[in-house]
Order: structure tokens, then C-alpha cells, then sequence
């Protein structure tokens, strides 16, 4: 006599992926790094290249922990919105 299977009970849920959101916070980090060390006057001795690559490691790191956090914004909304489904495994 076949045993049926009652299954499994699993969760789905549609998880925000965490690269996009570092690549996209470092990118916007450094760019508005090079805008704000633009506005203003660099010490000839120094140079304007070094100036901002010197302040450009803060904004990279702030744009970094800032889509980190909206990662994990995005990822707890997600876990609210999750579905438990039952799934069985097919007999070829």
C-alpha cells in the first residue's frame, strides 16, 4: 500500500538581492564626494586628487552603510510578505 506524502510546508518570499544595493551606495557615495570636494578650493600643495580621493574613503563608506540599511528595509517588507506554501516532491 502506497504511503501518501502530506509534504512540506515552505516559505516564498521575493529577497532583495544585497550587491545592487552596495555597488549603487558606494557609486553614490564617491559621486557626491567629487561634487561636494568641488565647491571648494583645494590647497595647491596638496591637490585636488588626492583631496578627494582622502575624503572620498567617507563618503564611499557612508553611501555603503546607507544602501545596506535600505537593504535591509526592503528585506524585513519582504519577510512580512512572505506565503507559506505546501510542496510535494513529483515520482517520475
Amino acid at each position: 500500500m502506497a504511503k501518501k506524502d502530506d509534504g512540506q510546508l515552505v516559505s516564498i518570499r521575493r529577497a532583495p538581492k544585497l550587491a545592487p544595493f552596495v555597488v549603487l551606495g558606494a557609486g553614490l557615495g564617491f559621486i557626491i564626494t567629487l561634487t561636494l570636494t568641488s565647491f571648494f578650493h583645494s590647497d595647491p600643495t596638496i591637490g585636488f586628487a588626492s583631496l578627494s580621493g582622502y575624503f572620498s574613503i567617507f563618503g564611499v563608506t557612508a553611501g555603503i552603510t546607507l544602501g545596506i540599511l535600505w537593504w535591509l528595509i526592503l528585506d524585513l517588507r519582504s519577510r512580512k510578505r512572505e506565503k507559506q506554501v505546501r510542496m510535494e516532491r513529483e515520482k517520475n
